[in-house]
C-alpha cells in the first residue's frame, strides 16, 4: 500500500469497529450522510399498518428504515406474516423484530427478490412496506406476474447534500438517493474510485460519473468497506 494515508468518504454512518480496522491499514474514513430518513406518522399510515398487523399475509421489506418504522407500531404483537427481505442489515432487523421463522426468502436486489416471490408461487398478493422514493423493479415484476401489490409508504427520504471541501481517494455509496444527493452539488476528480453497495447504486452512479466503480459482492456495509480496503492494499 502507498506510504501516504488514504482518505475515504462514507456517505452513510458505519461502525467504529470497521473505521478502526481501516485506520490500522492507513486508510482514514470520514462519514458524511447525504440523505436522512423520517418515519411517516400520519393517522392514515398508522391505520394501514395496524390493519396489516392483523392479516395473515406476505410482506416485503427492502429497507431497514421500513422495518424500523413498522416495528415501532408492533406493541408486542407478532403478526402472522411470511416475510421476504433484501440485504443483510434489513434481514437482521426482520429477525430481531419478527423472528427468524418469519423469513420466507432473501435476495441481494429488489428485482431478484421479486423473481424469488414469483418462483415460490405461494403469494397472490403482498404488502410492500417502502419509502417515498422506492424503485419500480419489485412492484413491476410482481404485478406483471399477476401478484397484487399493496404499497404502504412508512418513511420518507430527504436529500441532505454537502459540498466537499477536500479530495478523497475513494467514496462509498449505499443507495441511489444518496448518489443523487451527492452529485447534485459535487464533481469528482477522474482519479477518485467509487464503491457501490450493489448494482442499483452502481447504475445510479453511472448517470453522473464515468469514474471506476467497484461493486460489493454482497449488499452488506462492512463487506463494501473491506472490498475498498483490499483495493487500496493491492
Amino acid at each position: 500500500m502507498q506510504g501516504n494515508k488514504i482518505n475515504i468518504l462514507s456517505t452513510r454512518p458505519i461502525s467504529a469497529t470497521i473505521i478502526d480496522e481501516a485506520k490500522a491499514k492507513g486508510i482514514l474514513i470520514e462519514m458524511l450522510s447525504f440523505i436522512a430518513t423520517e418515519a411517516i406518522e400520519t393517522v392514515e399510515v398508522q391505520q394501514e399498518v395496524e390493519q396489516a398487523l392483523l392479516l395473515s399475509t406476505t410482506v416485503v421489506f427492502t429497507s431497514m428504515n421500513a422495518v424500523e418504522a413498522v416495528a415501532a407500531q408492533l406493541e408486542d404483537q407478532q403478526p402472522d406474516w411470511s416475510i421476504y427481505t433484501m440485504g443483510h442489515t434489513t434481514m437482521e432487523l426482520v429477525k430481531k423484530f419478527f423472528g427468524e421463522g418469519s423469513i420466507s426468502g432473501t435476495a441481494s436486489s429488489a428485482a431478484e427478490l421479486a423473481e424469488l416471490i414469483v418462483e415460490d408461487g405461494i403469494a397472490h398478493e403482498v404488502i410492500f412496506f417502502c419509502g417515498d422514493q422506492r424503485r419500480d423493479e419489485l412492484p413491476d415484476i410482481l404485478q406483471s406476474n399477476e401478484i397484487d401489490v399493496q404499497e404502504i409508504e412508512v418513511y420518507s427520504t430527504v436529500a441532505t447534500p454537502h459540498k466537499l471541501t477536500k479530495q478523497y481517494e475513494g467514496i462509498l455509496f449505499f443507495s441511489p438517493s444518496a448518489v443523487q444527493s451527492f452529485f447534485s452539488v459535487n464533481k469528482l476528480s477522474s482519479n477518485t474510485i467509487l464503491f457501490a453497495i450493489g448494482d442499483t447504486t452502481a447504475n445510479a452512479i453511472k448517470k453522473y460519473s464515468s469514474n471506476k466503480i467497484i461493486i460489493s459482492d454482497a449488499p452488506v456495509k462492512e463487506d463494501l468497506v473491506r472490498e475498498m480496503m483490499e483495493f487500496f492494499e493491492s
